[in-house]
C-alpha cells in the first residue's frame, strides 16, 4: 500500500519536519510530496490539501483510505509502525518522554517566538534579546535535568520522539547562540540531536532554499 507524506517548504515547515523525522528514524517506507508554504503561492497550495485533510495544512500522511493529518499523530504511528520503538519500555520513562513531547506539541512554539524556525536559516541573525536569553536558559536547563536523571544520551535514555520532536525548537534556538554555560549535558544533547544524519540531511537542504523573511523577526 502506497504511503504518502506531504510535507512542507524545508526552511518553513518545522512540523512536517518533526513528521518526518520520526518516520525517517522509524526506517518506515515512504513517498515524499512536498508542498509549497511560501507565500503567495501557500493558499492556493494548501487550499488543494484541504480538499482530502480537514485542517488544510501539512503535514498530512495518505495511507491508503486513512489520513493522518496531525504531526503528533504521524509521530506516533511512526513509532508504531517500528514495534514502538521510539518510546522507552519503561513506563516512567515512556510518561517522561510524552510529557514533552506533549509540552512541545502544546506550547514550545511560544517560547523566543520571534525565533521563528525560518529565522534558523537567515544569514544575518540578530542578536537574542534579554528575555529570549533567559527562556532558551530555561529551556536547555530543563534538558539539563532531564538528562541527569536519564542517564542520557538522550532524553529518556535511548533516542524517542521527545527528542524527534523538540529538533525544530533545539535548531532555532541554537542558531541565535544561546547562553548554554549553565547546562553543559543540556548543549551536548543538542549537538548530538543535529548531528543526527537525517537532521542534517533536512536542515542542508532547508539551507539551500531563499530565505523566508518574516516581518516580526
Amino acid at each position: 500500500m502506497q504511503r504518502i507524506l506531504y510535507s512542507g517548504t524545508r526552511n518553513a515547515s518545522s512540523w512536517a519536519f518533526r513528521a518526518w523525522l520520526a518516520l525517517r528514524e522509524a526506517e518506515v517506507d515512504f513517498e515524499e510530496r512536498i508542498v509549497d508554504i511560501r507565500m503567495p503561492q501557500r493558499l492556493d497550495n494548501l487550499a488543494r490539501i484541504r480538499r482530502f485533510s480537514p485542517p488544510g495544512s501539512v503535514p498530512v500522511l495518505v495511507e491508503g483510505e486513512t489520513v493522518i493529518f496531525d504531526s503528533l499523530a504521524i509521530m506516533e504511528y511512526a513509532s508504531d509502525l517500528a514495534g514502538g520503538r521510539l518510546w522507552p519500555a519503561d513506563p516512567m520513562a515512556r510518561a517522561t518522554a510524552r510529557s514533552l513531547f506533549a509540552w512541545q506539541h502544546a506550547g514550545l512554539s511560544g517560547l523566543c517566538a520571534r525565533l521563528s524556525f525560518e529565522s534558523a536559516f537567515y544569514a544575518d541573525r540578530r542578536v537574542m534579546t534579554a528575555s529570549e536569553r533567559e527562556e532558551a536558559s530555561r529551556f536547555f536547563e530543563i534538558c539539563e535535568q532531564t538528562l541527569l536523571r536519564s542517564g542520557g544520551p538522550w532524553l529518556a535514555g535511548e533516542l524517542s520522539l521527545a527528542d524527534l520532536a523538540l529538533v525544530p525548537t533545539v535548531a532555532r534556538l541554537m542558531a541565535h547562540s544561546p547562553d548554554l554555560e549553565a547546562a553543559p549535558e543540556g548543549a551536548a544533547w543538542a549537538q548530538r540531536l543535529m548531528a543526527r544524519p537525517a537532521v542534517e540531511e533536512w536542515m542542508a537542504e532547508a539551507r539551500g532554499l531563499p530565505p523566508v523573511w518574516l516581518d516580526d523577526y
